[in-house]
């Protein structure tokens, strides 16, 4: 009889513990992205990022996160299958679909975006109600942030102005780059970046415009042998992206859950975010480096030159976003006074 109303005492506790977890964990919420379930932006910033939001909600929220496109689709379907509400939450490339996402391209451009992604971060949080909102139909931005910028990576040339580059292909994730390719020279090819190391094994490209952190994850350092980056880490502009949820979702959940994402996503964490980035861009130069790769710093002259051919890029960004009714002219100059404002920030914000 004691042993009966043990086990029965045991089972109810366990059923209290299963009812309370499910109760607890009202809002479960997929969060989708292309990158592998060790990559640093999952393991450095998606699992912090969700388990801010999971302890801010009290435990009412659970974020299961899925790499690798594990729930099928291509990287840049992304943005469609949290519009269409087939996933909660996505991480995604705003450049990988051209046009839809013409504001934040402001932040991709190069001498407007130089090299620091914390400012760059807290401009676009500074700038998002009043300059980039409309580019987010069907979606409410968690936050949006940069990498540490373009910088190059070739096979087997290396670079010092910008005539090195005259009919090299360079793979690009966005528009905006592909202008900065072009500028130089050189011919454009767009990719998703999980497609990257076996172009580069086949010279179906000649490089890369991409960051250092990447190396580490796609053994970039095995393909390459140049990195090119200019005077005092100048890069020549960079990717905007996005952590981003179903808008009809978002418009369900209670004040109280929206809170708790809202609380993991402020000021403090785009600034943190951004260093994240530039923490896992130095570890991914280090690799190339103690792989035998070569890194090249442009000197400050080499730089200018850079910029000199560049600049034709701004004006053609500001030209057709104009044309579609966008202030593009305003925009560059806003972006680039709040960059300024926001220098050295480091995690002081």
């Amino acid at each position: 009889m004691k042993l009966r109303l043990a086990k029965t005492a045991v089972a109810a506790l366990a059923l209290s513990a299963a009812a309370s977890g499910a109760w607890a964990q009202e809002h479960v919420f997929k969060l989708h992205h292309f990158l592998g379930a060790k990559a640093p932006v999952q393991t450095e910033m998606l699992e912090p990022w969700a388990k801010a939001v999971e302890e801010n909600s009290g435990g009412k929220v659970k974020i299961e996160i899925y790499p690798s496109m594990t729930l099928g689709g291509r990287p840049p379907e992304l943005i469609n299958q949290v519009r269409d509400g087939v996933v909660d939450l996505i991480w995604t490339v705003n450049g990988y679909t051209p046009g839809l996402f013409p504001r934040t391209e402001v932040m991709e451009l190069p001498f407007v975006y130089k090299n620091d992604p914390v400012a760059a971060n807290l401009a676009l949080y500074d700038m998002y109600d009043e300059y980039l909102k409309d580019d987010f139909k069907g979606v409410e931005p968690m936050f949006l942030h940069v990498h540490a910028g373009q910088a190059i990576q070739t096979v087997d040339t290396e670079v010092h102005m910008p005539s090195d580059l005259e009919g090299l292909k360079l793979r690009i994730p966005t528009r905006t780059g592909a202008w900065v390719i072009e500028a130089l020279g050189a011919s454009p090819v767009s990719m998703p970046v999980p497609d990257l190391p076996q172009a580069l094994s086949k010279k179906v490209v000649d490089g890369a415009f991409i960051p250092w952190e990447i190396i580490p994850a796609l053994k970039i350092q095995d393909q390459t042998q140049y990195q090119i980056e200019g005077a005092d880490k100048t890069r020549f502009g960079t990717t905007t992206f996005q952590v981003s949820m179903n808008k009809a979702r978002w418009d369900s959940l209670p004040e109280d859950v929206q809170k708790a994402f809202r609380d993991a996503s402020d000021r403090d964490w785009v600034a943190k975010v951004g260093q994240i980035w530039r923490d896992i861009d130095e570890r991914g130069i280090k690799v190339a480096t103690d792989a035998g790769n070569t890194h090249v710093t442009l000197t400050e002259e080499e730089t200018a030159a850079f910029q000199t051919a560049l600049e034709p890029v701004v004006d053609h960004w500001i030209e057709d976003v104009s044309a579609k009714g966008i202030d593009g002219k305003a925009m560059v100059e806003k972006a680039r006074a709040l960059i300024e404002e926001n220098a050295d920030a480091g995690m002081s914000n």
